[in-house]
């Protein structure tokens, strides 16, 4: 008897679930807040599908590092303390992250997921022809503007067989737009990708539509969840009550509103923004992804604009766009590509990047019987969601998961 599964969340994350649990057999509900689908963190992310650079942000020396940046006006992090209990117990938690043995440990399990997730995509690609969302192959290229940041990742390179340690010169020959950058050097990842992440969900959606498999129901937030016995029962949609067999929270940052007692759900939204800027046949932009590292700004070239990405705010569930924070970030994307696009007509965008204070994603089963988790990817949704959303259909298809799950499934409360 085939069973029906009902996801919350209609971001990147639940919907590579959704594809991934319908190609398992399942039958799928999936429930979104919004009137359409990936219109909030899933909207106008980075674009960068950047499996090898998945280090948390949690490390040793980052809170010393974070404390020089705030005192900078042009800082690639905010932070805004409130009176709310669930940031500080985040940052307590994050702080306790900031260790280089648990950075090492997590960075693997994001290494392993990333890695499964790439071949998914590339499996959903070749076997059931998923195209349309300006997907390419075309390298990443991480920029240092200091010798001492350049010597250090040159010295911990994630993986030495497939990066490559360039100098200035290397990178412009590379890339020609670096010519008159002021980067010292960078290590390139040919295999790295780029794509739409809103593109890539509207072609789930139509995937999912088309298998006649999956039901929508988009503006219905849900407002409880019933549970009796260890067992969900049924979600809240209002006045209307919806009976469930197997539950999956993928609601990113709002899921904790949802938590049942004994579930822990420790996320926290990082506030980011983006840039998507115009490319006209004068402009010249760069080809393959760059990050700098220094700065923290993204650019992948995603179609004919350039996504722009950059900034952690942690300032609560505020989604406004803060028109300094993205005054710098254009400024110091014209300072470094000055040509690459109109600046003046780029549509500006802001979204709340669910994470783990560990920045490991919490995927699968809970102490509730039927209640699943696909929550906490922070800024690697899109890069994590195929993966993410395979491990899900494995475990609930209650088969072997194609990687250990070591690290990644729910810590218990």
């Amino acid at each position: 008897m085939t069973q029906r599964v009902c996801i919350v969340g209609g971001g990147v994350i639940g919907l590579a679930s959704a594809y991934a649990l319908v190609r398992e057999g399942f039958e799928v509900t999936l429930v979104e807040a919004q009137q359409s689908f990936a219109s909030q963190t899933s909207f106008a992310n980075g674009g960068q599908l950047s499996y090898r650079y998945v280090a948390p942000l949690a490390d040793a020396g980052v809170p010393w590092q974070a404390l020089g940046w705030m005192l900078r006006g042009d800082s690639p992090l905010k932070l805004r303390p409130r009176l709310d209990p669930a940031q500080w117990r985040w940052l307590l938690g994050f702080l306790g992250a900031c260790r280089r043995s648990v950075n090492q440990r997590n960075a693997s399990h994001l290494l392993r997921l990333a890695l499964l997730s790439q071949a998914t995509l590339q499996a959903w690609r070749d076997e059931d022809g998923l195209d349309g969302f300006d997907w390419r192959r075309n390298g990443k290229l991480v920029t240092f503007r200091q010798p001492g940041s350049f010597e250090h990742a040159r010295r911990h390179l994630a993986d030495s067989r497939q990066q490559q340690v360039l100098s200035h010169a290397e990178c412009a020959q590379l890339e020609p737009t670096l010519q008159d950058a002021p980067f010292v050097g960078g290590i390139f990842t040919p295999d790295e990708e780029v794509a739409d992440c809103h593109a890539f969900c509207q072609q789930l959606v139509a995937r999912l539509r088309a298998s006649g498999r999956c039901e929508f129901l988009l503006g219905r937030s849900v407002t409880g969840i019933r549970h009796s016995a260890g067992t969900v029962q049924a979600i809240e949609l209002g006045r209307e009550t919806l009976a469930v067999e197997h539950l999956v929270l993928a609601a990113g940052h709002r899921s904790p509103e949802l938590a049942l007692p004994g579930l822990k759900l420790p996320l926290y939204p990082l506030k980011g923004y983006s840039l998507s800027v115009p490319i006209g046949q004068q402009h010249q932009a760069p080809q393959i992804s760059i990050t700098d590292y220094n700065r923290k700004i993204v650019y992948a070239r995603i179609g004919q604009q350039l996504r722009v990405a950059a900034m952690v705010d942690i300032v609560g569930f505020d989604p406004a766009l803060d028109p300094k924070r993205l005054a710098l970030m254009r400024r110091q994307a014209r300072e470094t590509f000055a040509d690459a696009g109109d600046y003046a007509a780029a549509i500006e965008w802001a979204g709340m990047r669910p994470a783990t204070p560990s920045g490991v994603p919490l995927i699968g089963a809970t102490a509730y019987r039927n209640l699943w988790l696909n929550l906490g990817h922070g800024a690697l949704g899109f890069t994590l969601a195929c993966g993410s959303g395979r491990l899900l259909g494995e475990l609930l298809g209650q088969r072997p998961t194609a990687i250990d799950m070591q690290g990644l499934a729910p810590r218990a409360a």
